[in-house]
Parts: structure tokens; sequence; C-alpha cells
């Protein structure tokens, strides 16, 4: 009873939330605050999930991002202001300054030729450079069809390598993109420990890489940390590794625990137990403007909008999902509006598609589907599904039920009362949802990634600006046990239009031209609408007085990328 009030009376959405908050207490532990400002010691961090996996180049979930930052770096990858810069790199390719060339490729296409040069002092934890060898090899499993990189198409457009020397090598992309220099997705791999591995057996390498197996091994990191103890689901341990390169982190160790009750993280946070509480895995907004009225005073909480899409993915293999007027009904069943303002009060905006008003190449002349209950059933109706009795449940002409299920990550308590409005909501139009969740590295590790799920799955994108969304929704993007499940098309959305929108926006140079491309884009997928469109995420930090150097990027570059310029204020 108390959920349908809650859906049908939007004012009640937040004091709901914040009963549910106060009434949890469970899974605090104790454990000795970080020491007090002028040591360096243990920094704690608290976090909602586990990743998945510890591969960089397997499954596409920030858990493993956040920790990977720490002990490997990316080619490139933008800054705070948004700009491509050099991690791995020295410098970064252009062609105003020759490092990057147009040529023809080998069947009479344009491509181009990008040379990056690594750091000269990059080396393994082992003692190993980190060299062109270890880029032969990554290009090498990234192109492999069973070894189940996410990227894939990354690997499979560059159709060469030319090895300069060990520190410099050159691309031959068989292509012309606005973003050529940006390699952020290509991550280099140790090739004298993941080698033998991989040759061993290509299918089974996604679940034998040492990444998992022997994660504590120090030639897997190259970073200012390494990883030097790990429990599966509960936290994972760093300590600076001695081959970095950079100016020394410095934190003695770094501890990632991993609490994914919300509730009980903060609860941990109040306790000692932990630190710091990062944006995108930690408190949701609704969480930390609560946390802020109560406990403002001792903490730094800070707001950092972004390019987090919460958004409900569909099961389009599902008959009942593959018509599109169902699915616009369901979006005309949701009040975003209330959900925004109620529990959110307002940090979260509403989301009318998949590219946020923060991007440059944002349109707003796209299909938008306010909550409207009539227009919802009209669509239904005109779908076939009529109710049936009094029960208001709908049915087809062949008697099947409108019965779906939605999941999301188990122990986020603001998802859970989301899905449980959503719940509430449809069913008020005659659809019925049925809640199951799970933990976050089963939903992403073999839920959401092997399209598993049945009719809705909730959850978050987290993208670099101006992303080109092909792992998600071209038609060669859906993952399958023949490709390795590679690619983030967990939909299953393929349409011949945007297959090309997609293709024409990546070799569009024109910025003009790229933008109303944009456009068109924007508007076919908020008229197919393969996922429902919910809220654009704020990122809040909760964050100790006496810590200092951590700058939210807003994207999906992680704030541990620059985690060697964390320190403890004097």
């Amino acid at each position: 009873m108390r959920r349908k009030l809650i859906a049908r009376s939007p004012g009640r959405l937040l004091s709901g939330l914040v009963f549910l908050l106060s009434s949890v207490a469970l899974g605090l532990t104790q454990a000795p605050a970080a020491q007090a400002a002028g040591g360096s010691g243990t920094l704690t961090i608290g976090v909602t999930q586990f990743p998945s996996t510890l591969h960089p180049n397997i499954d596409s979930m920030l858990a493993k991002n956040y920790v990977q930052a720490m002990t490997l770096r990316p080619l490139t990858h933008y800054d705070q202001d948004w700009e491509v810069i050099c991690f791995l790199c020295t410098e970064v390719p252009s062609l105003e300054a020759g490092t990057a060339e147009l040529e023809t490729t080998p069947d009479g296409d344009e491509g181009i030729a990008v040379t990056y040069s690594l750091h000269p002092d990059a080396t393994w934890g082992d003692g190993t450079p980190v060299t062109t060898d270890d880029v032969l090899f990554t290009w090498e499993v990234g192109r492999h069809p069973q070894s189940g990189i996410s990227n894939f198409e990354l690997y499979r457009r560059i159709l060469d390598i030319t090895v300069i020397d060990d520190k410099t090598f050159t691309f031959h992309v068989d292509r012309v993109t606005f973003a050529y220099a940006s390699a952020t997705d290509f991550r280099v791999l140790p090739a004298h420990i993941e080698r033998p591995i991989f040759e061993a057996d290509p299918a089974s390498y996604r679940t034998r890489t040492a990444f998992d197996s022997d994660p504590t091994n120090p030639g897997l990191a190259f970073g200012p940390y390494r990883i030097v103890s790990l429990t599966p689901g509960a936290e994972v341990a760093l300590e600076p590794n001695d081959t970095w390169f950079g100016p020394p982190p410095a934190f003695d160790r770094i501890v990632v625990r991993v609490i994914e009750n919300t509730p009980a993280l903060e609860a941990n946070l109040l306790s000692g137990a932990i630190d710091t509480i990062p944006g995108a895995m930690g408190l949701t907004v609704d969480q930390a403007l609560a946390f802020e009225q109560r406990h403002g005073d001792d903490w730094n909480v800070l707001f950092k909008p972004g390019l987090v899409y919460e958004h409900i993915d569909l099961m389009l293999d599902n008959p009942i999902l593959a018509d599109r007027r169902l699915r616009q009904a369901l979006l005309h069943g949701i009040d975003r509006d209330a959900i925004s303002e109620q529990l959110f009060a307002g940090r979260n905006p509403v989301a009318d598609g998949n590219v946020s008003p923060l991007d440059w190449v944002y349109s707003d002349a796209i299909p938008t589907y306010p909550y409207d209950p009539e227009r919802a059933e009209a669509l239904l109706e005109e779908a076939g599904w009529t109710r049936q009795g009094g029960s208001g449940l709908r049915r087809n002409a062949a008697g099947d039920s409108l019965r779906l299920e939605i999941m999301t990550t188990a122990g986020d308590r603001t998802r859970e009362l989301v899905q449980q409005v959503i719940q509430s909501q449809l069913r008020d139009i005659g659809v019925e949802l049925t809640i199951r969740n799970e933990p976050a590295r089963v939903f992403f590790g073999q839920t959401v990634s092997q399209r598993r799920f049945t009719g809705l799955a909730m959850f978050a994108w987290f993208s670099s600006p101006e992303n080109v969304p092909r792992t998600t929704l071209h038609c060669e993007q859906i993952p399958t046990e023949e490709n390795g499940w590679g690619g983030q098309n967990y939909t299953g959305y393929c349409t011949p239009e945007m297959d090309a929108l997609i293709d024409r926006i990546e070799i569009e140079l024109d910025r003009e031209a790229r933008a109303e491309l944009w456009a068109e884009l924007q508007r076919l997928y908020a008229t197919d609408l393969p996922a429902l469109p919910l809220y654009w995420r704020a990122q809040p930090f909760v964050l100790p007085p006496w810590l200092e150097g951590v700058r939210p990027t807003g994207h999906m570059g992680t704030t541990t990328l620059w985690v060697e310029e964390w320190r403890r204020a004097e």
C-alpha cells in the first residue's frame, strides 16, 4: 500500500527515501580513522561495487576503471577541461605536428597513420619495460574474435602497426575520424605475462587472465600503485609501485572497500571505517544532500554534473518490447519529473535522450515523453494490449499477459526505490513489473554483458565528451557467444539508419556538419527508444577536509587518473 502511495503522491518520494535510509543501520563495521593531517598512512575509499574483472579491456565497469586508473594508464584520456591529453604517451598526435598523416589503405580508402611514443621510463612493476611489444600483443588480443574485448571495433580498425623502436610505433587506421588522436580505450597489456595465457587458448582467455588469477603480480602494473592484496567482493589494497615514472604518490596504502548497501556506506564513513566516498559509485544525490544537511560542517560534499546517463536498457529480443509503441508507452507512464524534483532536488535533471545538455553536440530538437498516463494507455491499446477483467492487467489477442521483469544492482537503495516507483506507476497503466535484483558484479559481469536479462535493466552509462555510441547502438556490437560477449549493445538494437549515422559522424571532420548528424542520431534514438532515458546523474563526492587534490572530471575519466596528486592538507 505504501508503495502505491509513494508513486501516486510525488511529494512523498523524498520522505519515503529518508525513512528507508534512516531505518537501515546494517553493515556497520569499526575501524580506526585515517591518520590526521601531516602524515602519509592509509587512505580508505568506500565504494558500492566490486569489479567483475580486473582485465583493463574486458567489460566496461566503472569500479574496475576506478581501481585500474591507479595501477595502469591509457595512452590518452580527457582531462578536467575535457581536452585530450597524454598519460602513457609523450605527445598527443596531430596532423599539424606531423605525428599524424593521411594515407591510403590497402583497399584504396582514406586512412590515417598516427604515431605515439611511450613514456621512456614506463616500466611494469616487475622491472620489465613497457614497450611496443606490449602494444603489438594488445592489438593481437583485441583483434581476436573470441577474446571478449569490449571495444573490439577499436582494434579491428587498426590495420597494421609499424614499430619504429622499443618506445615508438604508428597505428595505421582504416579511416580518418574526428577523434583520431584519442586512444582512450587502447589499454596496453603486459605481453611477458599475458601472452602465454592467451596463446594457450584464446577462447577462454577472458576467464584465465592473470589480472584475475594473479592480481597481485607486480608485473601487471606500471602506474603509481600496484595491487598487493584482494578479497573478492570485499576490498582491494594497493601500495606504491617502485617503477612508477611520475610524481611519487603521497599515501603508503590505499584500500578500496566495497560496501554494496549505501546506507551502510554512509555509516562506515561516520564511524571512521572509511575516509571518503567517490562520485558515481557511492552515495546517490539524495543521500548526499541529506548527508550534507546533517554533517556539512565536518565534510566537504561536492556535486559534479556530468555525463552519467541513468537509463533502462530494454531487451528488444523480447517480442513484447520489440514494439516501439509499447516502449513509448512505458516512458509516458513514468513520472520522471517527480523523481528528479522530489528525490534529487532537481540536481539529477530528466534525460530526454542519450546525449547530455552539457555536451556541445546536444540537440533539443527531439521527441520528448512527458508524464502522460492517458497517452500511454492509448499507445498500449494501439499496440494490441487491452485490459482484461477487473484485475486491470493487460493481455494481447493471443492471451499473453503484459508482464515484464525489471532488474538493477542490489543494495543500491535509491535505485531500488526508483524501481518501486516505476513498478507502481506502470501498474496504473496496466503493465505488471516483477523486480529481481543482483549484486553489481553479477548484474554487470554476466546478466547485462551476456544479455541474460529478459525485460528491463536499469543502470548508468558513464561516457567521455562527444562519445560516439558505436559500442552501444551499432548492429555489429551486439554481444554473442561467438564474439566472446564483446560489444555493449545489450538491448540488441539494430537499424541500418543508426549504423549509417554512427559511421558518418565518426569520419565527419567539419564541426558544423557533424553537429547536424548528431542531431539526427539523437532524434532517431528518442523516437525508437532502445532504452528508456531517466535522468542525468550528478556525482556527489564526500571528502574529508584534510584530503586535497581530488578533482572530479564530469566524464568517464575517474579522479584516480590523478591519484598521485592526492595529498593530506598540511
